[in-house]
Order: C-alpha cells, then sequence, then structure tokens
C-alpha cells in the first residue's frame, strides 16, 4: 500500500501563540502573522475585495492571503460580507476593533523610518501613503493655512482637509477640494518625503495638478521626517532612560499586569 504525505494547514486559532500574558505579546499572537499587519493596513479605509488586497500587496501569494484573512477574522480584526446587487461581490472589511489598530501604524511608521535601512524607493501602496499623511503631519508648520486637498491616488480617490492645525482624511471623492493631485503613491510621496518639485514631476507626466496650484504648493511642505539613527542632534533623540534596577521595584506581583 502506497502511503502519501499529507501536509495539512493548521486551523487559523491553532497557529503558535507566544503564550505570554503581556498584551504586547498577546497583540503579536494577532497580528504578528507575516503579511497580517499589512492586509489590516490595506482595510483601514475602507471594505476591499480579495482581488484588491493581492494588487496592492504584489508579494503575497494568493494561498498565504486566505490564511492571513482567515486568521484575522477568527481574531475578530476584520469580518467577511457581501456587497448588494449589481456588486454582488466578497469584501473584506474591518470590525470597529480593527479600525482603533490605526495608532499602531503611526507609532511604528515614526519609529521604523528613522531606520538607515529604510528604503522608500520600494512599492508604496495609496493606504500606506494615506496612514502616513496622517502620521508624519508636522502640526507646527500650518499656522493659519486652511484647505481642503483632493489626492487621486492609484485610482482611489481622497479627501484631506487642514484646518486649526490638524489634517482630516476619509476616502471619498474630491469634489469639494480647493486642488486635486492625481498620481501613483510613490510620485506623490517624492514630492511630500523627497522634496521632488510638482513642477517637475507634472513635466514628466506623471502628476496631474487641478485647481489652486497654490495650495498644493503649501500642502506638501506640511510634512517632516524623524532624523535617522544616529545622525541627529542630540536634542532630537529620544530621552535616554537609565535601567530598572531590580532592588529599586516594589515587592509586590506583577502577575497579569498589560504591557
Amino acid at each position: 500500500m502506497k502511503l502519501e504525505k499529507i501536509t495539512k494547514t493548521p486551523d487559523a486559532r491553532q497557529r503558535r501563540r507566544y503564550e505570554d500574558a503581556c498584551a504586547a505579546a498577546h497583540g503579536m499572537d494577532l497580528l504578528g502573522e507575516r503579511w497580517a499587519l499589512l492586509v489590516v493596513r490595506e482595510l483601514m479605509w475602507g471594505p476591499r475585495r480579495f482581488s484588491d488586497l493581492r494588487s496592492a500587496l504584489p508579494g503575497i501569494s494568493a494561498n498565504v492571503l486566505t490564511q492571513r484573512l482567515e486568521g484575522l477574522e477568527a481574531a475578530g480584526v476584520l469580518v467577511r460580507r457581501r456587497l448588494p446587487p449589481p456588486a454582488a461581490s466578497q469584501v473584506y472589511e474591518l470590525t470597529e476593533w480593527g479600525y482603533e489598530s490605526e495608532p499602531i501604524f503611526q507609532a511604528l511608521g515614526r519609529w521604523a523610518v528613522r531606520s538607515p535601512a529604510h528604503d522608500p524607493s520600494m512599492p508604496l501602496s495609496a493606504a500606506s501613503l494615506m496612514l502616513s499623511l496622517r502620521a508624519m503631519f508636522a502640526a507646527e508648520r500650518v499656522g493659519g493655512f486652511a484647505a481642503r486637498i483632493g489626492l487621486v491616488v492609484d485610482g482611489q480617490a481622497f479627501l484631506a482637509e487642514v484646518a486649526n492645525g490638524r489634517i482630516a482624511i476619509a476616502a471619498r471623492a474630491p469634489d469639494e477640494a480647493d486642488v486635486v493631485l492625481a498620481a501613483e503613491a510613490p510620485v506623490i510621496g517624492g514630492a511630500i518625503y523627497g522634496g521632488v518639485p510638482l513642477a517637475a514631476l507634472e513635466a514628466d507626466g506623471v502628476l496631474e495638478i487641478t485647481g489652486d496650484r497654490a495650495v498644493a504648493q503649501r500642502f506638501v511642505t506640511l510634512y517632516s521626517l524623524p532624523p535617522k539613527v544616529g545622525t541627529g542632534p542630540a536634542s532630537a533623540l529620544p530621552e535616554r532612560r537609565d535601567p530598572v534596577r531590580h532592588d529599586d521595584l516594589p515587592l509586590t506581583s506583577t502577575a497579569g499586569r498589560n504591557t
């Protein structure tokens, strides 16, 4: 009798866990599988079809994407639903709790962008760019500037509103915008974070600006990146903390305390 080796894919709820009471460790149980965090990132701006996610994450296979979606659904981070006719297609959407994970992306992005190994020339999705526009916004540069900026990125429409030193961004048609910038995500990222002149991008045919050009020019100056590790002045770096000595700790149990 010929024996066949059968490899079974473990159930999403039976994957490896850290078995650690720390809430941060449990967060890694939920989002620590490769690609899981990026799947959540792509859903931050609303429901997406399976094919939309594959397109936004070109390095992921269909099999791995299926596994990550199943795992995130089992964890309560996202849900599946079917759109009403005429679309009638299945989409994936974050739960209310899933949307609450956005600060993770902001904090992780601000921290990781300081790495000298960060390569901004790698693929960049529309969802990633829009999250960065929230995370890297420099309120101290705004002054009295207020405007509505439309962004059509990789065919997806967004409306950013700057007012009172803050920015709000929504996935919606930029019908009421003062200016609309249309381009691929890396192009807009190059203008905002790389200092590439808007006129040069227009001349190259990779950026289209419709509306108040002065607003567009002002908008791209509202962002700043923190210095790379080891390159900025000491005053720009986080305050160094002395290590905690065990003999300084109170003699009380810390069991069950979240991190």
